[in-house]
C-alpha cells in the first residue's frame, strides 16, 4: 500500500544524544540502544472515520522518536499497518450503506493527507492487512505447529497457557486484563474457550462478511495477529520500539508480544513498548466509538497545520489531557512569534538552543520543555537581543529537524 510523501529534514551540526524513552514493560525510562538501523513499528488506524486529534497525538509522538534517532545518526526502519478489515470498519460500512473497501480506501487517503500536512515522516512499509492475509495465515500455521493454538467451531484461538510470560508487557492483574479484554474486542465469556483470556487468531467466515481461503477454512484474521505478522516480516524479532496509544497496552500489545515470542523464540518481541497518552474532549477519551472527535482535516481548513502540531507538542506525549479550543489560539500565537523571530536578520546565538533541545527531547521526548527553550530564544530575539546573523536560520532548522515544525 502506498505511504505518503516525506518532508525534507534539515541536517544539524554535530550528532544528537542517545534517546531515552519510557518502556511500559519495564515501568521506567531507559535508553534505547538501536544498532546502525533503528527499527520502529507503530500500530496504524482502523479506517472507518477520519483522523482525529487522538490519532495525531500518537503519530506525532513516534514521529519525534524517528527524528531523534535520525539526529543521533541512525537510519530508521519504520513500519506501520492499516487495519483495513475489522469489525468496526464492517459495522460502519453496514450502518452507512457503503462498500467496506471503498470506505477504507477513502479514509486511508484522508489519513495520508493529514499525516503529510502535519509533516509526519512516512513509514518505509505502510501495509494494509488485506495485503498480507497469506502471511497472517502462515504465522498462525507456525503457532499451531508449536502447539499454541486450538480450534473452536472453526475459529482459531491462541492458548494463553502457551505464553508463560503473559502479563509482562502490561503488568496488569488478571482481573484488570479480563475487564479490559471484554471492553476492547475480546470475548472472555465465550463458551468452550480453554481460558477467558485466550484470543482469536482466525475468525471463520460469517454470513455477509469478507473472507479469504486459509488452511483453517474461509475467514479473516483476528486483530492482534496482523501486527505481529507485519512486524515479523519487515522488522524481525527483537526490534527496538513497538508503539501506539496507551489503549493498546492491553490486549493488543500484550497479545502481539506473545505471538511473536512463540513464533520467533525471542523475548522480548520488541525491546521497548512505548505508549502515547489519551486525548479527551468534554471529559471523555476522544474516540470514534463515542463520537466526540476533533478531526485533523477540519482543523486544517481553519488553521496552519504547524499550529496544530504545536498545540500537540505543548503536552508531554505520555500524558492524558483534554482538548480545548483555546489551545489552538495559543499555538497560533506561538507559531507567529517563532516565525517573526527566525525572520529577523540576526538573533541570539543558537548553539545553546540546539544543545538544550537535544537534551530535552532525548529525555523521554520532553516537548513542552523544548517549546519553552525556543520561546525564550524568540523572546530575546524579538526584544532586539543578539547579533549573530546565522542564528535565525539555525533555529529554523533546529525546530524543523527535532520538532517537525516548519517555520
Amino acid at each position: 500500500m502506498r505511504s505518503w510523501s516525506a518532508p525534507k529534514v534539515p541536517r544539524l551540526p554535530g550528532v544528537g544524544a542517545p534517546l531515552r524513552l519510557f518502556d511500559t514493560a519495564a515501568g521506567e525510562v531507559g535508553p534505547t540502544q538501536p544498532g546502525p538501523t533503528a527499527r520502529l513499528y507503530v500500530c496504524g488506524i482502523t479506517p472507518y472515520d477520519a483522523t482525529h486529534l487522538g490519532h495525531a497525538n500518537t503519530y506525532l509522538a513516534f514521529d519525534l522518536v524517528n527524528r531523534l534517532w535520525r539526529d543521533a545518526g541512525h537510519e530508521v526502519h519504520f513500519t506501520q499497518n492499516a487495519t483495513d478489515v475489522d469489525d468496526p470498519l464492517l459495522e460502519r460500512a453496514e450502518q452507512t450503506g457503503q462498500d467496506w473497501r471503498e470506505l477504507a480506501e477513502r479514509e486511508i487517503e484522508l489519513f495520508r493527507t493529514d499525516m503529510e500536512a502535519l509533516r509526519i515522516l512516512p513509514p518505509r512499509e505502510y501495509v494494509g492487512v488485506t495485503e498480507v492475509i497469506d502471511q497472517v495465515a502462515e504465522l498462525i500455521e507456525l503457532l499451531r505447529d508449536k502447539g499454541a493454538t486450538y480450534d473452536l467451531d472453526g475459529d482459531v484461538y491462541f492458548d494463553v497457557a502457551a505464553a508463560p510470560k503473559f502479563g509482562a508487557v502490561s503488568g496488569y492483574s488478571e482481573e484488570r486484563m479480563l475487564d479490559l479484554f471484554g471492553q476492547r474486542g475480546g470475548d472472555p465469556d465465550r463458551a468452550g474457550k480453554k481460558h477467558p483470556l485466550d484470543w482469536l487468531l482466525w475468525r471463520a467466515e460469517r454470513p455477509g462478511e469478507p473472507s479469504w481461503p486459509s488452511p483453517f477454512g474461509q475467514g479473516r484474521p483476528g486483530w492482534h495477529i496482523e501486527c505481529t505478522a507485519i512486524a515479523l516480516a519487515n522488522l524481525g524479532s527483537g526490534f527496538d520500539v513497538a508503539g501506539g496509544g496507551s489503549d493498546l497496552i492491553f490486549p493488543h500489545h500484550e497479545c502481539g508480544a506473545h505471538e511473536g515470542h512463540v513464533a520467533g523464540g525471542e523475548w522480548p518481541f520488541a525491546k521497548a513498548y512505548v505508549h502515547a497518552g489519551m486525548v479527551a474532549l468534554d471529559g471523555e477519551k476522544m474516540s470514534k466509538s463515542k463520537g466526540n472527535l476533533v478531526f485533523v482535516s477540519r482543523l486544517r481548513q481553519e488553521t496552519d497545520p504547524m499550529a496544530i502540531r504545536l498545540a500537540l507538542l505543548a503536552h508531554h506525549y505520555r500524558s492524558d489531557w483534554e482538548w480545548t479550543a483555546d489551545q489552538m489560539a495559543s499555538a497560533e500565537v506561538r507559531l507567529a512569534r517563532w516565525r517573526s523571530a527566525v525572520g529577523l536578520p540576526a538573533g541570539p546565538e543558537a548553539e545553546t538552543v540546539l544543545a538544550e533541545l537535544r537534551a530535552r527531547m532525548t529525555d523521554d521526548l520532553d516537548a513542552p520543555g523544548a517549546l519553552a527553550v525556543v520561546d525564550a530564544w524568540a523572546d530575546r530575539a524579538l526584544a532586539g537581543g543578539g547579533t549573530d546573523p546565522g542564528a535565525p536560520a539555525l533555529v529554523r532548522d533546529i525546530v524543523d529537524a527535532l520538532l517537525g515544525v516548519e517555520l
